[in-house]
Order: C-alpha cells, then structure tokens, then sequence
C-alpha cells in the first residue's frame, strides 16, 4: 500500500507560532487540524500516538487523583467512564481494566492482574505501538518505552528499589536492566543515548534541569527516527512529538518553549532546503 503524502498540511505546520502573551499554543488545535486532514488510515497512528496520555489519565482517575492531561483523546469525563465500563479506549487497554474490574473473570486469563495496574496498562499500550502501520510511531514507542524504563531503572537504583518493580513490558532490554549490576546495565552498545540519561538523572539535581534534558533526548531521538521523512504520516506524527514537547516547555517554562519551537521551525525550513535541491 502506497503512503499518502501531505504537502499542503506539512508546508503549513511552520504558521503556528507561540502567543507573547499566554504560556503556549495550542497543541490541541494542531492536533484536531490534523486529524481533519488526514486520512482515517493514518488518524489511528495518531490517535494512538495521544493514547499514552489517556493512560497517564486513567491511571490518574483510578488512584483518585484529580491530575487530567487535556492531550488526551478523551475527556475527564470520558476517562471516569472507561473506568468502570470501558468502551472507548482501543481494545487492549479495555481488556486490562476489564481485567482488573473483574479479576475472576475472562480478560484476567490473560492479564497478569497480581501486576500493578499501571504497568499492565502501559505494557499493553506499547505492544499497541508496536503492531501500528506508522513506521515512525512503533520506533518511537520503542524508544520512549526504553528511555522510561532507564530513567525508572537508574531511579530505582538509587533507591535501592528492585528494578523490576518500575520497568514496563518484556524484551532483552528489560531483562538487562532487571539483571545486570554494572553501572551502565549493559546498554552502551545499544543505546546511544544511555550516557546522557544517566547524566541527566544521577548528576542533575535540579528537577527541571533534569525534565529537560530528558526531554532534550527525546527530541533528539525524533529527529533521527524521522531525519528522512517529509511529508507523509511518519512526517507527521513526529512533528505532533514536537509539539507536544513544545506545549510541554510552554507551560513549565515560557522562554524554553519558544526556543524549542525556534528549534522546531529550523528544522523545517532544513528540510524545505533538502526538497528544493
């Protein structure tokens, strides 16, 4: 199957700008127009993309916490309602709340319900990521899912906490955070990025110098996973990364946000120049 490209909605992306006068733009709006534009093929990549905060948001309103990500795809009322009849949410994540709403009944078979609720819910949104036709989504999920577990991983350290306490989801890096003792697990070889992340969470003291270079990472990591993209949907669910990191420092920090926003543009007028050549 052909991907569809979207050069009128990708020219456009560098008309936003951040308001003077208010903490950020409007990440919601950006994400809505694209969602009308798209095709409802790539609207799933996207809409799975906002799906982590409706896990961040259910794990919320399930602990009682009045805390709601507006990123989401649904409501606060939306989310109240996923939690004690699931409709809504992608089918895999429905299943895990089933399973905890009722863990004699037939979603527990396959849901490990003595796991912490969010571990199990976090799991099954990455594999949902992992089975998307977005090539940038299911690598970016991937990365994002690795870098968490790290950041958990170098915390629980420090604490003295067993690692597989914090960590989300299977595989080899998983396993080798959980087992190895060396200072950098292993990883070096397979994660580029792993010596500035346990900078930035060992030697960081300050908590939003530490935010932000974690979140520096990320950025980082969606430009490469999407350095020869340009308008289709890969294009487009990581400028929506960007976005949201943007709105993110726009709040935390009004003049961080604008730089990353700078960053943003620069990035577009980059690949402006590579298309005219």
């Amino acid at each position: 199957m052909f991907a569809t490209n979207y050069y009128t909605l990708v020219a456009g992306f560098r008309e936003y700008a951040l308001d003077a006068d208010h903490k950020g733009f409007d990440a919601l709006e950006i994400r809505n127009e694209v969602l009308e534009t798209i095709s409802a093929r790539d609207s799933k990549a996207v809409e799975l993309l906002y799906g982590y905060y409706d896990c961040e948001n259910i794990i919320a309103a399930r602990a009682g916490r009045s805390a709601h990500n507006a990123l989401g795809n649904l409501t606060r009322e939306e989310i109240e309602a996923e939690l004690s009849r699931p409709s809504r949410l992608p089918a895999k994540l429905q299943e895990v709340i089933c399973a905890f709403l009722d863990p004699e009944g037939e979603e527990a078979e396959t849901i490990d319900t003595t796991k912490p609720f969010e571990k199990a819910l976090l799991a099954a949104y990455y594999a949902l990521c992992e089975a998307s036709a977005c090539r940038f989504l299911k690598e970016w999920a991937r990365f994002d899912r690795n870098l968490r577990n790290v950041s958990a991983a170098i915390t629980a350290r420090e604490l003295n906490r067993p690692i597989e306490e914090v960590t989300v989801g299977e595989g080899e890096i998983v396993e080798q955070l959980q087992r190895s003792s060396a200072s950098d697990f292993g990883l070096r070889g397979e994660l580029q990025y792993l010596d500035a992340a346990i900078a930035a969470i060992s030697d960081e003291q300050n908590i939003v110098e530490k935010e932000h270079k974690i979140d520096l990472i990320r950025w980082n990591e969606c430009s490469e996973l999407s350095a020869f993209d340009y308008f289709d949907i890969n294009a487009v669910v990581a400028y929506l990364v960007k976005v949201n990191l943007v709105a993110r420092w726009s709040m935390l920090d009004v003049e961080r946000g604008r730089e990353m926003f700078r960053k943003l543009l620069a990035e577009l007028d980059g690949k402006d120049m590579i298309n005219k050549q």
